[in-house]
């Protein structure tokens, strides 16, 4: 047995970091960049900035897809409104992912089940499989930003997708709680040991903007985001307030239609090569 007294406090996966090759694209599939979206803790509204992340990049004209490796808790076709049967070509094998109305790539498990409120009842191995089979056996097709929408925490799924997929790099999604704050901290450093590169951190739910007044109520205390990123030397990308449009374009299947702007920067500034 391996020894995993290393300090790490995450068994044995350092140990394993660079000893997995990473998994070669498929004949049909020409992606320039991977970006991972992970928050270590559920419910601080990763896959929404997921979503918007992917909407951002496809308006400045990006060729864009989005793999849901939430495999448990899928929800982007949702949000994009996407439904229908998955095509698997006869003569290739290859599965083709469905398309936003605006374009936009999307594969997920909630595509490949007859209901899209039945449960995944599958063990961590099994699931983990799967994401890798969303990169081998899908037809993406040619992308300039393929972005894939972790599921909450440390385990399986975001191990296997840092040691599988070659990532340009992760961004990190999280809320002013304190507790929010220090679970986040937990996926930042796994990130790190893992060689990672973060590209920076979003602070989703960072107040709510009265429609009336104008004035900003701290609905889950004050901002932690930028002291957060500075803590760890990371980019703050910028906060996301609570907006009930936004939760109902999302209802709607249309959150393609939702303006952020606080992504305009990051696409700007950032070159990924």
């Amino acid at each position: 047995m391996a020894n995993c007294d290393n300090g790490n406090n995450i068994g044995c996966a350092d140990e394993n970091k660079t000893g997995i090759e990473k998994l070669a694209q498929n004949d049909f599939s020409r992606i320039k960049n991977v970006i991972a979206v992970m928050s270590g803790k559920g419910g601080v509204g990763k896959s929404s900035v997921t979503s918007l992340l992917a909407s951002e990049f496809n308006k400045k004209g990006y060729a864009v897809g989005v793999l849901d490796a939430d495999i448990t808790g899928p929800s982007l076709p949702k949000m994009f409104g996407v439904k229908g049967n998955l095509v698997v070509e006869d003569n290739d094998s290859a599965i083709l992912p469905l398309s936003s109305a605006k374009g936009i790539k999307v594969m997920s498990l909630n595509l490949m089940t007859p209901r899209e409120d039945d449960p995944v009842i599958w063990r961590g191995p099994i699931i983990a499989g799967l994401v890798k089979q969303f990169w081998t056996e899908v037809a993406w097709g040619d992308l300039d930003y393929l972005f894939v929408d972790l599921p909450p925490g440390t385990g399986d799924v975001p191990l296997t997708v840092m040691q599988s997929l070659p990532l340009n790099g992760l961004i990190v999604v999280s809320s002013p709680q304190d507790l929010a704050v220090m679970i986040v901290s937990k996926a930042i450093k796994m990130a790190r040991i893992m060689n990672i590169p973060i590209l920076g951190l979003v602070e989703n739910m960072s107040g709510v903007v009265c429609p009336h007044c104008g004035e900003e109520f701290p609905l889950f205390g004050p901002s932690r985001g930028k002291e957060m990123s500075e803590s760890f030397q990371i980019p703050f990308i910028g906060r996301l307030p609570v907006d009930p449009q936004l939760s109902e374009l999302c209802d709607q299947g249309k959150i393609e239609d939702y303006d952020t702007g606080l992504f305009n920067n990051f696409i700007t500034e950032r070159s990924f090569q």
